[in-house]
């Protein structure tokens, strides 16, 4: 019988690629890893991994266990969840979640989970959505807050179940003395943007581009307050979405971009998990939250 603690380990590795970075993921050692994966294989009678220069890759046999492996685990998911749906509670609820929803959004839900389920316990963690997603697949979180840019659609994995919680406009942010008045109008100034390979960043380039220029993204942070002081010190410009100034009145001058466009804010679980009663009270809770958060917020005029 395969030790289902072990078959986690490999399943990790399938999805993270080197030990250490299971090490890091599972708060274990290198060596620890490396010796349960050991002892797997002895319980396997194959070899599952073989070297790579320093490192160590699966095998084909690997990589059917740890198909197994994946299989196993949400089996393992689905039963602790129809053993919760009988207590309430029973497990804590890890959220991943993006900045502007745990500015605009989460405080509220919590406040709904505390009301209805004051003994489940929610605890939460900041990740930009890829990683966010990345980190529900390989079981690291219950739960993420997300988002998708129009005309940018994410990778429907396998395995995940997503619900649209709503949508949040995005427009150009200028200096309140800018005096552009349209995306062409930003060629020559300089940009903020998220980092290179998210899925915001992607989407800003491109407007920029559809506009006939390639931007000078000068300054490149992943805090969206950062952006927005930046612009209204005048400093740089930015497409920044509405919910970033929830409850508040945005610093800087606000335009809209062509189309009026919006992202799609959405939560996403584990379809292993779907009995979790749990992860079902803070989705129901983050539902009800989303249209106060869209009405409390605020532009400029």
């Amino acid at each position: 019988m395969f030790e289902l603690r072990r078959l986690r380990l490999l399943h990790e590795l399938a999805l993270r690629g080197t030990l250490s970075a299971v090490a890091d993921a599972l708060s274990y050692s290198p060596s620890t890893i490396s010796q349960q994966l050991a002892l797997l294989e002895k319980e396997a009678g194959v070899t599952l991994l073989e070297p790579e220069g320093r490192r160590v890759r699966l095998t084909e046999h690997g990589r059917i266990l740890a198909a197994h492996a994946a299989r196993a685990l949400d089996l393992d998911e689905h039963a602790r969840g129809e053993l919760e749906s009988l207590h309430p509670g029973l497990a804590p609820v890890r959220v991943a979640v993006m900045q502007t929803a745990a500015l605009a959004i989460v405080p509220a839900a919590l406040a709904l989970v505390a009301a209805r389920a004051p003994r489940l316990r929610v605890e939460l963690v900041e990740m930009p959505p890829e990683l966010g997603l990345f980190e529900l697949t390989a079981r690291g979180v219950d739960l993420v807050i997300a988002e998708q840019y129009p005309g940018h659609t994410r990778a429907h994995a396998d395995g995940l179940d997503r619900e649209t919680l709503g949508t949040d406009p995005i427009r150009l942010a200028v200096g309140p003395a800018d005096p552009a008045q349209s995306l062409i109008d930003l060629r020559e100034k300089a940009w903020v943007m998220e980092p290179a390979g998210t899925a915001a960043r992607l989407w800003a380039v491109q407007q920029c581009r559809a506009a006939g220029y390639e931007p000078d993204v000068r300054y490149e942070l992943a805090d969206l307050s950062a952006h927005a002081r930046l612009v209204a010190a005048g400093q740089a410009v930015a497409v920044l979405p509405d919910l970033l100034w929830a409850g508040t009145h945005a610093p800087v001058r606000l335009l809209e971009l062509p189309g009026h466009p919006a992202r799609e804010i959405f939560s996403a679980q584990r379809t292993a998990s779907r009995a979790r009663a749990g992860i079902l009270e803070v989705r129901r809770a983050l539902r009800d939250a989303f249209p106060a958060a869209s009405e409390t917020r605020r532009v400029s005029p």
